[in-house]
């Protein structure tokens, strides 16, 4: 039978693979679900993946949840924003991490819902481990219904911990505290701080302002922060080089390296000199920050390590019944460059 007449006739099954490779429909779970370990020769392997290739048959993921006994998805919610290069670097680790334990990683996106129905919408796709990011709904009854429905692993990463759950802790207030506490060992008493004008990063920027300014509070000889609202556009960031004189700061901590490379150029254009007439300080240590000149002071966020975390929930997938534990996370060192 050739693909096309197997498309002809309708769906290819596991008993066409199985007739056509000349193996028992046994054989074929084995080798396509690579669960054969040595009980299967790689001649016949090579025989069965050929058949299934030219009659285009592909497993069957939910019967294959059934006889796992889990789906094999680890759901990261995130909340409605745009992530940046950080994220994605960590993303793509645990998603390389997990597909080697045989896992598939999933994003699902902020539904906007209460945490009880929000929950009940992850655990529609019977996911073996759900990771719920920070600023998604997460409560002590909403993991139990997750439980309830099958999911092994429930985590949270970067929100405060939940109670009866495994918890990452990170806390944003930190990268603004570690940048506040340098710019103001360095004599700034006077420091700008910029907050994105799109509200979905308030979970990042709201906490990252509360730390410069708990730094200025506890400093020695005391310290000012403004906030300074900001579009990502080229036109803002002009707007705000050509009043900075103005405004009587000598620092600013620009939530993140991505602001703070906008507003270096539009600095740069309004003649304003970094670092003698501004101290710049950005934060999560971009590639990019680094290749700038001046080089750009950032604060380095310490996300947890992708393949760890795979590890971490393939551990807590085999074992569901281990005790919650909460981990803080170390969260942010000053990286000293030429920018302040």
């Amino acid at each position: 039978m050739t693909q096309q007449s197997a498309a002809r006739t309708g769906t290819p099954t596991s008993a066409d693979v199985a007739r056509r490779a000349g193996v028992s429909r046994a054989t074929v779970s084995y080798v396509l679900n690579d669960t054969a370990g040595g009980r299967v020769s790689e001649q016949t392997r090579q025989r069965v993946r050929a058949a299934a290739d030219e009659l285009g048959y592909i497993p069957h993921a939910a019967a294959r949840s059934l006889r796992a006994g889990h789906s094999g998805i680890v759901l990261l919610t995130t909340p409605d924003i745009t992530f940046g290069p950080l994220f994605n670097d960590f993303y793509a680790e645990l998603r390389s991490g997990l597909r080697a334990h045989g896992y598939t990683a999933v994003l699902y996106g902020d539904t906007g819902n209460d945490s009880e129905t929000a929950a009940r919408l992850w655990a529609e796709l019977r996911p073996s481990a759900v990771i719920a990011g920070l600023g998604t709904a997460l409560t002590p009854r909403s993991a139990d219904l997750l439980k309830r429905s099958g999911t092994r692993a429930v985590l949270t990463m970067g929100g405060p911990p939940v109670q009866g759950v495994h918890a990452l802790v990170m806390d944003q207030r930190g990268v603004g505290a570690a940048a506040g506490a340098h710019l103001l060992a360095h004599g700034h008493r006077s420091i700008g701080v910029i907050v994105p004008t799109d509200h979905s990063l308030d979970l990042f920027s709201l906490p990252r302002l509360a730390g410069v300014r708990a730094a200025a509070a506890a400093a020695v000889n005391g310290g000012t922060v403004e906030r300074l609202d900001l579009d990502y556009t080229e036109e803002a960031a002009a707007d705000l080089a050509a009043r900075w004189r103005g405004l009587g700061h000598t620092a600013l901590f620009s939530y993140n390296d991505e602001f703070a490379m906008l507003l270096m150029s539009a600095f740069q254009d309004a003649g304003v000199d970094i670092p003698g007439e501004l101290a710049l300080v950005g934060a999560d240590d971009l590639m990019l920050a680094r290749l700038l000149r001046p080089r750009l002071s950032t604060v380095r966020q310490i996300l947890p390590g992708g393949r760890q975390l795979a590890d971490l929930i393939d551990h807590l997938i085999r074992h569901p019944d281990s005790p919650p534990e909460v981990v803080d996370l170390p969260t942010a060192t000053v990286v000293v460059r030429d920018s302040g």
